[in-house]
Protein backbone atom coordinates (compact mmCIF):
# COMPACT_ATOMS: atom_id res chain seq x y z
CA UNK A 1 0.00 0.00 0.00
CA UNK A 2 1.71 3.24 -0.80
CA UNK A 3 2.61 5.98 2.08
CA UNK A 4 0.35 9.23 2.10
CA UNK A 5 2.67 12.00 1.17
CA UNK A 6 2.80 14.85 3.04
CA UNK A 7 3.02 17.94 1.55
CA UNK A 8 4.41 21.19 2.82
CA UNK A 9 3.03 24.92 2.16
CA UNK A 10 5.21 27.56 2.61
CA UNK A 11 3.45 29.58 5.35
CA UNK A 12 5.24 32.95 5.39
CA UNK A 13 2.62 34.89 3.32
CA UNK A 14 0.25 34.81 0.60
CA UNK A 15 -3.18 32.12 0.32
CA UNK A 16 -1.46 29.43 2.69
CA UNK A 17 -5.07 28.17 4.33
CA UNK A 18 -6.37 27.97 1.07
CA UNK A 19 -3.96 25.86 -0.21
CA UNK A 20 -4.08 23.78 2.99
CA UNK A 21 -7.98 22.87 2.97
CA UNK A 22 -7.30 22.08 -0.98
CA UNK A 23 -5.02 19.29 0.15
CA UNK A 24 -6.60 18.02 2.77
CA UNK A 25 -9.76 18.09 0.68
CA UNK A 26 -7.52 15.42 -1.77
CA UNK A 27 -7.32 13.02 1.40
CA UNK A 28 -3.31 14.12 2.50
CA UNK A 29 -1.38 15.61 5.28
CA UNK A 30 -0.01 18.78 5.26
CA UNK A 31 2.68 20.82 7.54
CA UNK A 32 2.74 24.70 7.66
CA UNK A 33 6.09 25.85 6.42
CA UNK A 34 7.14 28.57 8.79
CA UNK A 35 11.07 27.60 9.59
CA UNK A 36 13.95 25.85 7.78
CA UNK A 37 13.36 22.96 10.02
CA UNK A 38 9.62 22.35 8.72
CA UNK A 39 11.46 21.26 5.14
CA UNK A 40 12.21 17.95 6.93
CA UNK A 41 10.47 14.94 5.39
CA UNK A 42 8.22 16.39 3.35
CA UNK A 43 7.32 14.97 -0.19
CA UNK A 44 6.38 17.91 -1.54
CA UNK A 45 5.86 21.67 -1.05
CA UNK A 46 3.64 24.40 -2.63
CA UNK A 47 4.37 28.25 -2.90
CA UNK A 48 1.13 30.12 -2.69
CA UNK A 49 0.37 33.36 -4.28
CA UNK A 50 1.35 36.59 -2.30
CA UNK A 51 3.76 39.54 -3.17
CA UNK A 52 7.17 37.88 -4.76
CA UNK A 53 9.35 40.10 -3.42
CA UNK A 54 7.89 40.20 0.31
CA UNK A 55 8.34 36.84 -0.19
CA UNK A 56 11.88 36.85 -1.16
CA UNK A 57 12.85 39.16 1.37
CA UNK A 58 11.02 36.55 4.14
CA UNK A 59 12.75 33.58 3.39
CA UNK A 60 15.92 35.21 3.63
CA UNK A 61 15.00 36.87 6.70
CA UNK A 62 13.90 33.51 7.94
CA UNK A 63 17.22 31.82 7.08
CA UNK A 64 15.15 29.47 4.59
CA UNK A 65 16.53 30.49 1.37
CA UNK A 66 19.23 28.33 1.02
CA UNK A 67 17.75 24.73 2.67
CA UNK A 68 15.00 25.71 0.40
CA UNK A 69 16.94 26.21 -2.75
CA UNK A 70 19.01 22.92 -1.87
CA UNK A 71 15.98 20.78 -1.87
CA UNK A 72 14.65 22.53 -5.08
CA UNK A 73 17.52 21.74 -6.82
CA UNK A 74 17.80 18.12 -5.93
CA UNK A 75 13.82 18.02 -7.26
CA UNK A 76 12.00 18.01 -4.80
CA UNK A 77 8.27 18.33 -6.44
CA UNK A 78 6.99 21.61 -5.98
CA UNK A 79 4.00 23.50 -6.97
CA UNK A 80 3.89 27.37 -7.30
CA UNK A 81 0.73 29.14 -8.05
CA UNK A 82 0.93 33.31 -9.19
CA UNK A 83 3.85 34.67 -7.26
CA UNK A 84 5.14 31.30 -6.80
CA UNK A 85 5.67 30.80 -10.29
CA UNK A 86 7.72 33.42 -9.88
CA UNK A 87 9.92 32.75 -8.16
CA UNK A 88 10.74 29.18 -9.79
CA UNK A 89 11.09 31.05 -12.87
CA UNK A 90 14.82 31.08 -14.39
CA UNK A 91 14.35 34.95 -15.33
CA UNK A 92 11.88 37.45 -13.95
CA UNK A 93 10.76 40.58 -15.94
CA UNK A 94 9.50 43.94 -14.49
CA UNK A 95 11.04 43.01 -10.83
CA UNK A 96 12.76 45.05 -8.36
CA UNK A 97 16.75 44.64 -9.05
CA UNK A 98 17.55 43.01 -5.42
CA UNK A 99 14.68 40.50 -6.16
CA UNK A 100 15.58 36.80 -6.61
CA UNK A 101 14.12 33.43 -7.91
CA UNK A 102 15.15 29.94 -7.69
CA UNK A 103 15.91 29.38 -11.45
CA UNK A 104 13.48 26.23 -10.70
CA UNK A 105 12.09 26.08 -14.11
CA UNK A 106 13.89 27.02 -17.69
CA UNK A 107 11.19 29.89 -18.25
CA UNK A 108 10.98 33.78 -18.38
CA UNK A 109 7.63 35.01 -16.27
CA UNK A 110 7.07 38.37 -16.33
CA UNK A 111 5.43 39.99 -12.96
CA UNK A 112 1.62 41.75 -13.14
CA UNK A 113 1.86 40.90 -16.64
CA UNK A 114 -2.03 40.99 -16.76
CA UNK A 115 -2.26 45.07 -15.24
CA UNK A 116 -3.24 45.86 -11.75
CA UNK A 117 -5.60 44.66 -9.06
CA UNK A 118 -8.72 45.99 -11.02
CA UNK A 119 -7.42 43.97 -13.84
CA UNK A 120 -8.19 40.48 -11.94
CA UNK A 121 -10.51 38.46 -14.00
CA UNK A 122 -11.64 34.91 -13.99
CA UNK A 123 -11.61 32.41 -16.93
CA UNK A 124 -12.41 28.36 -17.54
CA UNK A 125 -9.57 27.04 -19.25
CA UNK A 126 -9.14 23.84 -20.99
CA UNK A 127 -6.68 22.24 -19.30
CA UNK A 128 -6.07 18.45 -20.93
CA UNK A 129 -3.99 17.88 -18.04
CA UNK A 130 -6.72 17.73 -15.58
CA UNK A 131 -9.18 16.37 -17.62
CA UNK A 132 -11.71 16.99 -20.55
CA UNK A 133 -14.04 19.97 -18.58
CA UNK A 134 -12.65 23.24 -18.48
CA UNK A 135 -11.38 24.39 -15.43
CA UNK A 136 -12.13 28.15 -13.96
CA UNK A 137 -9.04 30.28 -13.54
CA UNK A 138 -9.17 32.90 -10.90
CA UNK A 139 -6.32 35.49 -11.87
CA UNK A 140 -5.12 38.46 -9.63
CA UNK A 141 -2.42 40.67 -10.33
CA UNK A 142 -0.92 37.51 -12.19
CA UNK A 143 2.11 36.62 -14.22
CA UNK A 144 2.42 34.95 -17.30
CA UNK A 145 5.41 33.05 -19.19
CA UNK A 146 7.10 34.65 -21.45
CA UNK A 147 9.53 32.54 -22.87
CA UNK A 148 9.94 28.60 -22.08
CA UNK A 149 12.99 26.72 -22.39
CA UNK A 150 13.86 23.58 -23.27
CA UNK A 151 12.08 20.62 -21.00
CA UNK A 152 9.31 22.96 -20.00
CA UNK A 153 5.86 22.04 -21.03
CA UNK A 154 2.79 24.22 -21.58
CA UNK A 155 -0.30 22.86 -20.08
CA UNK A 156 -2.80 25.87 -21.16
CA UNK A 157 -2.10 29.68 -22.35
CA UNK A 158 -4.30 32.69 -22.45
CA UNK A 159 -4.82 35.54 -24.89
CA UNK A 160 -4.94 39.48 -23.47
CA UNK A 161 -7.13 41.71 -24.97
CA UNK A 162 -4.32 43.20 -26.65
CA UNK A 163 -4.34 39.21 -28.98
CA UNK A 164 -1.02 38.10 -26.63
CA UNK A 165 -1.44 34.53 -26.10
CA UNK A 166 1.06 33.40 -23.05
CA UNK A 167 1.52 30.36 -20.95
CA UNK A 168 -0.57 30.17 -17.57
CA UNK A 169 0.39 26.77 -16.44
CA UNK A 170 3.29 24.98 -17.24
CA UNK A 171 4.88 21.60 -16.00
CA UNK A 172 8.74 20.69 -15.55
CA UNK A 173 9.55 17.09 -14.08
CA UNK A 174 8.41 17.65 -10.49
CA UNK A 175 7.90 21.08 -10.83
CA UNK A 176 4.85 22.65 -11.74
CA UNK A 177 3.19 26.35 -11.97
CA UNK A 178 0.27 28.40 -12.39
CA UNK A 179 -0.45 32.15 -13.07
CA UNK A 180 -3.87 31.72 -11.58
CA UNK A 181 -5.05 30.56 -7.78
CA UNK A 182 -6.67 27.25 -8.22
CA UNK A 183 -7.36 27.28 -4.46
CA UNK A 184 -9.41 29.87 -4.54
CA UNK A 185 -12.18 27.69 -6.74
CA UNK A 186 -13.81 24.54 -5.49
CA UNK A 187 -12.40 22.16 -8.11
CA UNK A 188 -9.78 20.50 -6.71
CA UNK A 189 -8.42 18.73 -10.13
CA UNK A 190 -5.79 20.74 -9.81
CA UNK A 191 -4.27 19.94 -6.44
CA UNK A 192 -5.24 16.22 -7.23
CA UNK A 193 -2.99 16.68 -10.59
CA UNK A 194 0.07 17.91 -8.14
CA UNK A 195 -0.02 15.35 -5.87
CA UNK A 196 -0.06 12.52 -9.03
CA UNK A 197 3.42 14.10 -9.57
CA UNK A 198 4.39 13.92 -5.69
CA UNK A 199 3.18 10.37 -6.31
CA UNK A 200 4.83 9.89 -9.74
CA UNK A 201 1.69 8.54 -11.73
CA UNK A 202 1.79 11.85 -13.60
Amino acid sequence: MMTAPLIGVLDVQGAVTEHIDAMHACGVDVRRVRLARDFDGIDGLIIPGGESTTLCKLLTIFDMWNPMAKLLSEGLPVYGSCAGMILLAKEVLDTRADARSFGTMNMTVRRNAFGRQVDSFETDLPIAAVGDEPFRAVFIRAPWVEEVGEGVDVLCSVTDAQGRTNPVAVRQGAALATSFHPELVADRRFHQYFLSIVQGTA
